[in-house]
């Protein structure tokens, strides 16, 4: 199989990466490298999957379609589309490079999907769609039109222009609600790494909300499990040509929780600076795997004891400062 992904340098990105070169397919990446976090770690991923037999690499934006259209050339059995501007708090801050990457690189994906009549598009959307959505767990058929971050309008609006090119077009698209994703190689702005450098260093750590704050942790290797189920499962048109999954474990965690295991893992006692809410943020996630499970056959292994485990022991073998 010939594999279209974008974001391979990012930390979803790139374990998918790997899991479809360990298949045996080829696998043209996509990525911009940004410097929204540190590029040495994505290089760093980048180092792992270059030498590898049948994967190639343009170092591109999405958001060019000339330029993604150029890369894409001949024809693919599959697009992975998992290159997006990510972080929440920062889409306050910057809203204009959610709305490049988000909206105009999705929109460069789906065209070329089109174009190339591409037989499916898997895409990256998130749990930040729930946005003010008080009840749980979350179902794919809740009323997700209450943002509370630019970032997650940004991932409903890739659900929405999808909806549009599948009934358009006829073209087979599948979102994937993807749960707080974490484990070896991952984003160094989220809680479980930022908390992981500090206390190394011996700093205090930020707890928002007081620490009433549950997420609903999912494991990166159960996530792309998720991914590959997704893209081998099309939608054939006979309900519609988009569906949309959650991708969680199913299993929300307190915070102070994942400070526990931290302190476990690391041998060190946080030192814990209790802060009230942040903006855009949510109280607690919880993914209803419900639809994914029945139809994908998802089935996430790794509690967080587990993944919070192995990831500790990938930083403790970098053997130097993850950046």
């Amino acid at each position: 199989m010939r594999v279209l992904l974008t974001g391979a340098a990012g930390f979803i990105g790139a374990a998918t990466a790997t899991a479809l070169l360990d298949r045996g397919d080829d696998v043209v990446g996509l990525d911009n490298v940004n410097d929204y976090y540190p590029t040495p770690l994505k290089r760093a991923r980048l180092e792992r999957l270059l030498p590898r037999k049948g994967f190639a690499f343009h170092e591109i934006d999405i958001a060019d379609y000339d330029a993604v259209s150029n890369a894409a050339a001949g024809r693919f059995d599959l697009i992975i589309h998992l290159a997006a501007q990510a972080g929440v708090r920062y889409s306050i801050e910057n809203p204009f490079a959610y709305a490049r990457s988000n909206l105009l690189g999705h929109l460069s994906l789906l065209e070329l999907g089109r174009n190339l009549k591409v037989p499916h598009l898997v895409y990256a959307s998130s749990s930040s769609v729930y946005g003010a959505n008080t009840k749980t767990p979350f179902s794919e058929d809740d009323r997700v039109d209450e943002p509370v971050s630019f970032y997650g309008a940004t991932k409903k609006s890739n659900e929405v222009m999808s909806a549009s090119y599948a009934r358009l077009y006829s073209l087979p698209l599948t979102g994937l609600r993807f749960f707080t994703v974490y484990g070896p190689w991952g984003r160094p702005d989220m809680a479980y790494l930022i908390f992981t450098e500090k206390m190394l260093k011996g700093e205090p750590i930020e707890i928002f909300n007081e620490g009433r704050m549950g997420r609903d942790f999912t494991y990166v290797d159960d996530i792309v499990a998720g991914v590959l189920a997704a893209a081998a499962k099309p939608p054939d048109g006979k309900d519609a040509f988009h569906r949309v999954f959650n991708l969680g474990n199913d299993r929300p965690e307190e915070l102070l929780t994942l400070v526990s295991l931290l302190e476990k893992e690391l041998g060190v006692e946080a030192k814990k600076v209790f802060k009230g809410m942040q903006k855009g943020d949510v109280e607690r996630t919880w993914a209803d795997i419900t639809r994914a499970k029945a139809i994908l056959g998802y089935q996430p292994k790794t509690s967080l004891a587990e993944g919070i485990a192995r990831t500790i022991a990938w930083r403790r073998g970098l053997n130097r400062p993850l950046y």
